[in-house]
This record gives C-alpha cells, structure tokens and sequence, in this order.
C-alpha cells in the first residue's frame, strides 16, 4: 500500500530507526540463521540499548578451525547502523585481519568492516569473518590452543 502523499522514491530514502533495525537482528539471530554456522544475540538480555552482543563463530571444516567455536564481541554504537560496530574475538584466533594482543578485529584489513555499509549486519560480519578462515593466508597461520582466550 502506497502512503499518502509518499511515492516509492522518496520513501527509498527513509532511515530505519537504530533500535528498530537491531531488533529486527535480534529476532533474525535468536530464530538461527542460515546452517547454523554463525548465531548471535544480546549479552545481556535486559540490555535495553541493544548495544552489546556476543556472537559465535563454528570453524570451518577442512581447515585449522575445523569445528573450533569462537566467541566474539559486537559493540553496536549509537550510530550503528551507519557506523560499523566493534568486534573482537574473546576466543583466541591467529588470523590477518585480528588483533594478536586483544582480539580486536582490525577494519583495516577486515573489508566488511573497512569498506562499512549501513546495509551490512551482525550476521553479515559474523558470516564473512568465518570467510576469513578459508583464505589461504589464514589457513597457514599456527592457530593456539583449541579453548584459549584473548
């Protein structure tokens, strides 16, 4: 239905509301995604900012992340989605694009997060670091114990 006086082009324009849009991930990652490769949600479910998520990450297989589970942080800003969110893995991870010290994923190595679009989600960034994994720089890297953390 076409609103009144609104045609299809002015309303292409129109910014969804940052709590709208993370409910909207919210819903989507507490429903699972996809194969079930990447889920995400709220630490804290009385977190009324929707501010602070944990996402996790099954490696994938025929790689040194075979079955490993990493756990990561996403920080959702007040200017999310316009600004991409911060993440950091709390699992440890030898990978280009993360920070060796912290965990810190490094957006000027990570595209997704470098290159931010406001169309770009959790599940997205969740999906692509797994990506990461698959590349043959990240495959020959030495990975630390399976369970140790940043």
């Amino acid at each position: 239905a076409k609103l009144r006086g609104c045609s299809a082009a002015a309303m292409a324009g129109v910014v969804v509301p940052r709590s709208f849009r993370l409910m909207e991930e919210l819903e989507r990652g507490e429903h699972g995604i996809g194969d079930g490769t990447v889920s995400y949600g709220l630490a804290d479910g009385e977190d009324v900012e929707l501010a602070e998520w944990r996402g996790t990450i099954i490696g994938p297989g025929g790689t040194p992340f075979d079955s490993r589970i990493y756990c990561l942080r996403v920080s959702c800003g007040a200017r999310y989605p316009e600004f991409p969110p911060t993440v950091s893995f709390i699992t440890r991870i030898n990978l280009p694009c993360v920070n060796s010290s912290n965990g810190s994923v490094d957006a000027r190595s990570f595209r997704t997060l470098g290159q931010w679009s406001p169309s770009y989600t959790i599940e997205k960034v969740l999906s692509d670091l797994r990506s990461e994994m698959m590349q043959p720089t990240a495959r020959r890297l030495p990975q630390p114990p399976e369970g140790a953390e940043f």
